[in-house]
């Protein structure tokens, strides 16, 4: 079995990207990790953070804290003071149950991956046994009484299930 060739975590120069399907996955990605990194400075450090995104297509994607309105309406009336925003405890209470369950879905995510490589493996095995199952395998003549009545035991089973 060949592994793809990555580049890993190499330092990746500061270029545009010529073919678009590239950009588009890098926009992506990167877009993730900014919005993750916001929402961390966020619940680690109570700031207010509003970021508007604009895709290579020109489709905006926002993230704000506490709601992007909040933070618009606060940068543009020059207002310094957050509405009692900041001492709430309930927001943070609420900050670090949702961190949890980011915490949670990215394991499930992990997870989810390793399923798949899984599943993949195993596709790629029985095609490699072209089709063939241990069922459509012809009887042996040698096996004997123990190992025919486990056979057929194991096809009831099939069936049945």
């Amino acid at each position: 079995m060949t592994s793809k060739a990555t580049r890993g975590c190499q330092k990746v120069e500061m270029k545009k990207l010529q073919k678009e399907s590239s950009r588009q996955v890098t926009f992506s990605k990167r877009r993730n990790g900014i919005f993750k990194k916001a929402s961390e400075i966020c619940l680690l450090c109570g700031a207010n953070i509003g970021i508007i995104v604009f895709s290579p297509k020109g489709k905006p994607f926002i993230f704000g804290h506490p709601n992007i309105e909040t933070i618009l309406d606060r940068f543009f009336s020059g207002s310094l003071a957050m509405d009692d925003y900041e001492n709430d405890s309930a927001t943070t209470e609420a900050g670090l149950c949702f961190q949890e369950l980011y915490d949670e879905c990215e394991e499930a995510l992990e997870k989810l991956k390793v399923e798949k490589k899984k599943r993949i493996e195993h596709t790629k095995e029985a095609m490699k046994n072209k089709g063939e199952f241990w069922w459509d395998e012809a009887i042996d003549d040698n096996m004997g009484l123990e190992e025919l009545e486990a056979y057929l035991k194991a096809i009831e089973e099939l069936r049945n299930n």
